[in-house]
């Protein structure tokens, strides 16, 4: 434990001089274990994707080991779920993604910031939206999908709702009246089932680990068929939207400097200390956390801007 704390310290110097120290100063007392018995953090999922039970717990007793005290992780099987633990304050830190942070900052501001986001060995730090047709489909590119039916994961879904959207109307398609009905599927494994059994005429799917030009090596369509629930065969891609930022690990900045930056420094020294068990938690090999803040995901926060005035306008998901 003393190495991976002494670790964390040093990423934590190194991570605060990258993020422009953002947050109040470091509290002068070391009396705020006294306040937390627990650490609480939230993560989206359920316990039938195998890879976010196992992350579950890898996260759990790092954290454990790395704090000297209890982790407790709240799942929610929806997005929605996790912003309103980490705004109503129920949680001190939480995984959300891009779309999820920016209804975050939109409801409590600063008293939510980003810490850290994935890094690839590359440099990347985003992935992608891609519309996914069965492979059997007669529609090969998107102006073929004019008047289908079409699967969005989830309202507060980056690259399942808001990015791919506001990629559209660039394109000078209008999402509301191009396609000839759409409904939310619930989550990622959801869609790619429904669009498995024929719900929908093509879904849009989170996909990385790649680009559209090498192709994708991870997403949920990747991970259903390691699991056997799905052929990959039976796919295929006609379009795809990004790169996306990638999701944040964001902490409630009410909270204690002191925690803050040790549970920072322990989630950036995970793939370090646990080497073998980052890939089996979804991270590509090769990479790493790197320091983020708000201005990572101002494209994102105006594009939900942008999302919730048309909602208004009268347009339809």
């Amino acid at each position: 434990m003393a190495r991976s704390v002494w670790r964390a310290g040093l990423l934590v110097a190194g991570l605060l001089a990258l993020a422009g120290c953002g947050e109040r100063a470091p509290s002068a007392s070391a009396g705020w274990r006294g306040e937390f018995k627990e650490l609480k953090m939230a993560i989206s999922g359920n316990n039938d994707d195998p890879q976010l039970v196992r992350r579950r717990e890898v996260y759990r007793e790092h954290l454990s080991k790395a704090l000297g005290m209890p982790v407790r992780l709240y799942e929610s099987s929806d997005y929605n779920g996790v912003i309103q633990a980490i705004s109503s304050g129920q949680v001190d830190f939480a995984n959300i993604a891009g779309g999820g942070y920016a209804n975050v900052d939109a409801q409590v501001g600063d008293k939510v910031a980003p810490l850290l986001t994935p890094r690839q060995a590359e440099g990347e730090t985003g992935y992608y939206s891609a519309l996914v047709v069965r492979a059997d489909s007669p529609m090969k590119s998107l102006a073929d999908m004019k008047g289908h039916s079409l699967g969005y994961v989830d309202y507060n879904s980056t690259s399942g709702y808001l990015y791919p959207r506001a990629a559209l109307r660039k394109q000078g398609i209008d999402p509301d009246t191009f396609f000839g009905k759409t409904s939310f599927a619930g989550g990622h494994t959801q869609a790619v089932m429904a669009l498995a059994n024929g719900q929908f005429d093509a879904a849009i799917l989170q996909a990385s680990g790649g680009t559209p030009e090498t192709g994708f090596t991870r997403g949920p369509l990747r991970t259903l068929a390691r699991e056997g629930l799905v052929d990959i065969d039976d796919f295929r891609i006609v379009w795809t939207a990004g790169p996306i930022p990638s999701e944040a690990l964001v902490a409630r900045t009410d909270r204690p400097q002191a925690l803050i930056d040790l549970v920072r420094g322990a989630m950036a020294a995970l793939p370090y200390d646990e080497p073998e068990l980052w890939p089996e938690i979804g991270q590509l090999d090769g990479s790493a956390y790197t320091a983020v803040d708000r201005r990572h995901y101002e494209e994102i926060i105006a594009l939900r801007r942008e999302e919730l005035a048309q909602r208004r306008g009268g347009g339809r998901p």
